[in-house]
């Protein structure tokens, strides 16, 4: 029988990589377990955007750093985008796409069960999930993988009024979300019908950018020249 003599010191390191990998196992996702902790740098042809993820949404929160993770969204452009209201992408599709080719289908087989939550709204700067219509799909599930982050406009009381009896059927906007909307703005008529999930930290400037872009008009919105993400990673939180 072959007899291995394994140092002291060997057996140490080799005993110190198992404890830190228990410390930090592989989710059945294929993150880490720190990797929930991290944030997420969006490289555009326009600049960079950084984006922290809620903890309150752990089922949009996970897929979309897995995404990230094995570099899902690389090249993927902004397919469609409306100035004072939202920049819209995560469509595989646009990676290759031609500059007639009609854009918003794409993604993964799978949907996300909606994580609506009454502390998240659509304030500016939010990122949140797109998906299919209420017509086919009542539940409000997300999209596996298209998201929009919202520019918004400011909103006046009156504006806010008529959303809350058209728009969200009566429901009152939370007097703090009010202020929010009033002062800096966003777009309230989405809140409880798509799951927002993060925010911008830094970087609104290329958002606004981004929503300036000149466009193809309805109903496509698609930007003349494209604008497309270089890259996405997850970075440690500062």
């Amino acid at each position: 029988m072959r007899v291995f003599n394994t140092s002291p010191v060997r057996v140490a390191g080799i005993a110190a990589i198992l404890f830190l990998l228990s410390c930090n196992p592989r989710l059945a996702n294929g993150l880490r377990k720190n990797d929930l902790h991290k944030d997420v740098e969006m490289v555009t042809t326009r600049g960079t955007i950084l984006l922290r993820l809620s903890d309150s949404t752990p089922l949009h929160r996970d897929n979309f750093l897995a995404l990230v993770k094995k570099g899902y969204y690389d090249s993927v452009l902004f397919h469609r985008v409306i100035k004072r209201f939202m920049i819209q992408a995560g469509d595989p599709g646009s990676k290759h796409a031609g500059k007639d080719a009609a854009l918003g289908d794409g993604g993964p087989t799978y949907t996300i069960p909606a994580e609506f939550r009454p502390t998240l709204f659509h304030k500016r700067g939010v990122l949140a999930a797109a998906r299919e219509g209420d017509d086919v799909n009542p539940q409000k599930a997300s999209s596996g993988s298209q998201f929009y982050i919202v520019q918004g406009r400011i909103f006046s009381p009156a504006s806010l009024d008529s959303i809350e009896t058209y728009r969200l059927k009566g429901r009152k906007i939370p007097a703090n979300q009010r202020a929010v909307y009033l002062a800096q703005g966003g777009a309230p008529h989405l809140d409880q019908n798509y799951t927002v999930f993060g925010e911008v930290i830094r970087g609104m400037d290329v958002v606004d950018s981004i929503a300036a872009a000149p466009t193809s008009g309805r109903p496509h919105d698609r930007p003349l020249e494209d604008v497309r993400i270089l890259k996405m990673k997850l970075i440690k939180r500062k």
